[in-house]
């Protein structure tokens, strides 16, 4: 969760939201050490040591202007495959869960479970109680367990949404008439909130995503009851 005056991302729930992270701090290090490498030649460009045509017909300089941005491309490009490549894996999932957009509210149906789906309406300002996040709660959560392997199915049944959780390095778009899929792991347990990242019409900013993260029983406990109350 997010808090006042905040820099730099969320806390990672899932392991690939921590590559992500790493990542970025990667990246981040080698864009700093380009910009001080420019700045230094802007500095000094007023020495003639720069600016006399020998130093500028150099072959010399053309080859490392040359083979510097070549080698910074593939120090980046080679970690962002890689998670590329991550994001998409799905091994043997051990849960299936097909999120629906609608304008405007999630709907989430757990393909593994007969009868075992749900609306997620934002909870109303005037409705919520202390303790819960204006803008951000529903009134019914998505619920995993941790340490599990979860297959999210994601579309829309009228405009474009998108399905988006920070914490988790989660981010699909909800495209009507096609199915799209993510797939993550919930490190620890905890309750985790996202929003529809994809301008859907004029209650855009009202269909929080929330997804809650269980022990396995407590998983289990819950689709239970769910169960009983369909």
């Amino acid at each position: 969760m997010a808090h006042p005056a905040q820099l730099g991302f969320q806390d990672a729930a899932s392991p690939i939201m921590e590559e992500l992270l790493h990542f970025h701090d990667h990246a981040l290090m080698i864009i700093f050490l380009i910009s001080t490498l420019v700045l230094y030649i802007i500095v000094v460009m007023a020495s003639t040591t720069l600016t006399d045509l020998y130093t500028l017909d150099s072959q010399e300089v053309e080859i490392i202007w040359t083979v510097l941005p070549a080698i910074t491309l593939t120090l980046i490009a080679l970690p962002s495959l890689r998670i590329l490549y991550l994001m998409d894996e799905i091994n043997d999932p051990h849960l299936t869960i097909k999120a629906m957009g609608h304008q405007w509210y999630w709907s989430y149906e757990y393909t593994d479970y007969e009868d075992l789906g749900f609306d997620s309406y934002m909870i109303p300002t005037q409705e919520l109680v202390p303790g819960q996040f204006r803008l951000l709660d529903t009134d019914h959560r998505m619920v995993v367990p941790t340490q599990s392997p979860v297959r999210l199915l994601i579309s829309a049944e009228d405009v474009l949404h998108s399905w988006a959780v920070p914490s988790l390095g989660v981010k699909m778009d909800a495209v009507p008439g096609r199915l799209n899929q993510a797939t993550f792991i919930v490190a620890r347990n905890g309750v985790f909130y996202g929003q529809c990242s994809e301008i859907c019409g004029a209650n855009h900013s009202f269909m929080p995503i929330v997804v809650e993260a269980v022990p396995l029983e407590h998983f289990e406990n819950w689709s239970s009851l769910m169960l009983e109350d369909a």
